[in-house]
């Protein structure tokens, strides 16, 4: 990229200096006409100093950008005696208005008027009637604004060009940023669908496997009905766990197929599933108390809906870590217009058979935490914490009518 760039300004002097070169020549040609036909005189000495500015002119042009006031106002100048040098004149001009100085334009426009006075007296028009120096200052003054025109439309124009690749060049970076925003917010789902999904079930399998652990007096049945639990919630956390990485994997939309219309896709769950978690929950020896108040839970926004089931499954999860074998009761309530409010409450010592509590997972110090996302997430709230000798999660999502 840099080399097409050095590229493109190498051509853009040589065909500057090319076109300067030509229209000064033409100029002199058209000069050299008049004089040939006795129209104007031109004394011999001006002709050598006239071919030495051309090629000064012509090597100032490659100084224009770096300082564009000065180069103008030397070959300005030098058109006083020279009229080869009018084309990297032009050129000096036309570069100078593209950055809209004005008050450097109006010095050098002054020297332009003063320059084509002058030449005219050095170069004096052999006519006899209707000619007068005052048509050599006119046409300098009208000559003069036509190369300001153009310059400062060709600085216009590049200005607006400049602002279009910044915004491009802004909407890309702006773009890549929503990218990487999306990414970062993605990783952070799936990470949270993690810690609900295997955080359920590990802790049933953490529970069930401390009481094997601690209780050595169990009846070989009990034993094999308690490791027949851990199977199968090791094996159920398993299962889910493939779903969830299977957010990361690019896939047909098959399996979407599969699940059927009107099924949320899986490991997404919702409020209808609560009852599958409590029986869940139930049959792995949880005593569970749930009381639905809410009536019109089909109604509940399926995002609000699975929300508030993630809220309750690790809710239920926190309690069988921290209380195991403890009552848990949970509470739905709300209507359309209202919100939906969740409590899930449990002792905050454990009632389990044994005195001392069998050996729980420990704790990842996200549970809580992933809670008040998710219920920030859909413009809710959320608190916990102890009163009357028990635990407490409480929640409220709002639930448009």
């Amino acid at each position: 990229m840099p080399t097409r760039s050095r590229a493109a300004r190498v051509w853009g002097e040589v065909w500057r200096i090319t076109v300067a070169a030509l229209f000064g020549v033409a100029v002199t040609a058209l000069i050299a006409y008049e004089v040939d036909l006795g129209e104007r005189v031109v004394p011999d000495f001006l002709w050598a100093l006239d071919f030495v500015f051309f090629l000064v002119g012509l090597g100032l042009l490659l100084l224009r950008r770096r300082a564009p006031l000065t180069v103008a106002l030397v070959l300005t100048a030098a058109t006083a005696v020279s009229i080869s040098v009018v084309g990297a004149e032009v050129i000096a001009v036309v570069s100078l208005a593209t950055h809209r100085r004005w008050w450097r334009i109006g010095v050098v426009g002054v020297v332009f008027v003063l320059a084509g006075w002058v030449y005219g007296v050095l170069h004096p028009v052999v006519v006899d009637q209707g000619y007068s120096a005052v048509i050599d200052v006119i046409g300098g003054v009208v000559s003069y604004a036509l190369l300001v025109w153009i310059g400062a439309y060709i600085g216009l124009r590049r200005e607006h060009l400049e602002s279009l690749r910044e915004r491009a060049e802004t909407a890309e970076r702006e773009q890549a940023s929503r990218v990487a925003q999306a990414r970062v917010n993605e990783r952070a789902r799936i990470a949270r669908e993690m810690h609900d999904v295997l955080a359920h079930r590990m802790s049933l399998v953490a529970m069930h496997a401390g009481a094997l652990a601690y209780r050595t007096d169990l009846p070989p049945e009990k034993v094999v009905e308690t490791a027949a639990v851990v199977q199968s919630n090791a094996h159920a956390a398993l299962t889910e766990l493939r779903e969830v990485l299977g957010v990361l994997r690019e896939t047909d939309g098959g399996a979407a197929e599969q699940e059927g219309p009107g099924r949320p896709e899986r490991p997404q769950p919702t409020l209808a599933d609560l009852d599958e978690l409590v029986d869940e929950a139930r049959a792995s020896g949880t005593e569970v108390h749930l009381d639905v108040r809410a009536r019109r839970l089909t109604e509940l926004p399926e995002a609000v809906s699975r929300h508030a089931f993630r809220i309750v499954q690790e809710a239920m999860t926190n309690a069988r870590k921290h209380a195991p074998w403890a009552p848990v009761t949970v509470v739905v309530d709300g209507e359309p217009g209202e919100g939906l409010s969740l409590a899930v409450r449990n002792p905050v010592r454990s009632v389990g058979p044994e005195p001392t509590p069998v050996g729980a997972p420990p704790p990842s110090g996200l549970g809580l935490v992933g809670l008040t996302e998710r219920a920030e997430l859909v413009g809710g709230r959320l608190a916990y914490g102890s009163a009357g000798g028990a635990f407490v999660v409480s929640t409220w999502l709002p639930w448009a009518p």
